[in-house]
């Protein structure tokens, strides 16, 4: 088996169905790959539609959400794959990206963690899948919009590298979940997702821990998925998803900048995070 395909189920029929179904009619022949879906206790009747609709793929229930993190862990440990791609059920492959991606890394074997072009329903590029570690200064003109401000500007920039041309391959800090596709070795030496992360920031610790070890983490725009992100609707959204995004914030800071940085700076990552939180839960509490 050359390629398992991770994809985290969560009452997402109709987004998961269409990701399964442009791998499927993707140019993958030749290519060895096996589909693991793991789903974490919908109770919408969606796992039961796609299990009718795909019969061949493998399916994992849960019995309780357990968060992205562990699910994608479950698909791991039940993964036979020389090469593991997580990808995002609200994602579209496009035709050669899986043969595509998995030529470059087996031609690259630096590479621990390979990203591609992530492009949202607009067509704009998605910024998340090709960024820099975030440390309390790019963080803190990220947060102040700096970055959209001044795009080309190496300082301000840096968190979403608006700087770094979208279609030059390169090798970065940071890819994103939405794809990544990871060489099982390299999981075998540094470990998989870490479980703390209940949902966002889990790709960032990985690519962490992955260029920790000597590997490069390399953004291939060759290749490219399209992604919905059904998370950034507007409307009204789960409070426990914004929670989980500014407490992965505050997971990552203190697993690796602990002693990275003075009690001062700490101090102010960890109030600001605390505030953006609870600002973020009272406009989401207005909406409709």
């Amino acid at each position: 088996m050359e390629l398992s395909i991770i994809i985290v189920n969560y009452k997402t029929e109709e987004l998961t169905s269409n990701c399964i179904d442009s791998i499927i009619k993707s140019n993958t022949k030749g290519l060895n790959y096996e589909i693991i879906l793991v789903d974490n206790a919908s109770e919408d009747g969606s796992i039961e539609a796609i299990e009718k609709q795909f019969p061949t793929i493998i399916i994992i229930k849960n019995n309780e959400n357990l968060g992205f993190s562990k699910a994608n862990n479950i698909g791991i440990k039940a993964s036979q794959g020389e090469y593991i791609l997580l990808l995002n059920s609200d994602t579209i492959v496009d035709l050669n990206t899986l043969k595509g991606a998995m030529a470059f890394i087996k031609d690259h074997k630096h590479i621990g963690a390979l990203g591609c072009k992530v492009l949202l329903p607009s067509g704009k590029l998605d910024p998340a899948c090709k960024r820099s570690f975030p440390t309390p200064l790019n963080g803190l003109y990220h947060s102040l919009n700096l970055d959209t401000a001044f795009p080309e500007s190496t300082r301000f920039g840096a968190y979403n590298l608006t700087y770094v041309d979208e279609n030059k391959t390169c090798a970065i800090d940071c890819i994103m979940g939405a794809f990544m596709l990871v060489p099982r070795r390299v999981i075998d030496q540094v470990g998989m997702l870490d479980e703390d992360f209940f949902m966002y920031g889990e790709d960032v610790d990985w690519c962490y821990r992955i260029k920790q070890a000597g590997y490069q983490i390399m953004y291939y725009p060759e290749m490219r998925i399209f992604h919905h992100k059904k998370a950034s609707g507007i409307g009204k959204r789960n409070p426990k998803v914004i929670a989980a995004f500014y407490d992965s914030m505050t997971i990552f800071y203190n697993k690796h900048y602990q002693n990275k940085y003075n009690r001062l700076t700490r101090w102010c990552v960890i109030s600001g995070t605390t505030m953006m939180k609870k600002m973020a839960l009272v406009k989401n509490n207005r909406r409709k």
